[in-house]
């Protein structure tokens, strides 16, 4: 059972962004600080993503560990309320991730994905996992 009444829960739902979210904007910031530049939000690449390296031909997804639904965490899961309503969300949520990521793969880019959760805990070893993704032999 919601604890917010249906008003209350349409405001909050409301103010969800897709783009330049706190973790988004926190990972820029990251990257940008260890000198890396990049583009954001490219609408000709499939799925939009989030950071983009046209030189490298590498993209980065950030997403929110509840609306992609991150299997290793604990805000990946479905709620327990209207499971009717979030389950079908979510899933097409994954799909159109799959798909983004294929298209992407078949145009010639490596895309990684980085989730909320991991901005969150530690900034060096995620940076450290993304210079890896970006010069995998360095």
């Amino acid at each position: 059972m919601d604890k917010l009444d249906a008003n209350r829960r349409s405001e909050n739902m409301s103010k969800i962004r897709s783009k330049n979210t706190a973790p988004e904007i926190l990972l820029r910031s990251l990257l940008h600080r260890a000198g890396y530049r990049f583009r954001i939000h490219r609408k000709d690449l499939p799925g939009t993503p989030d950071i983009v390296f046209p030189n490298l031909r590498k993209v980065i997804f950030v997403h929110g560990c509840f609306w992609h639904q991150h299997p290793d965490c604990r805000e990946g899961r479905v709620p327990g309320s209207r499971r009717e309503y979030w389950q079908p969300k979510l899933a097409r949520n994954q799909e159109r991730d799959a798909t983004a990521i294929k298209q992407l793969i078949q145009q010639g880019w490596n895309a990684m994905t980085v989730w909320e959760c991991e901005i969150e805990i530690s900034h060096e070893d995620l940076l450290n996992r993304i210079k890896m993704f970006l010069h995998p032999m360095k």
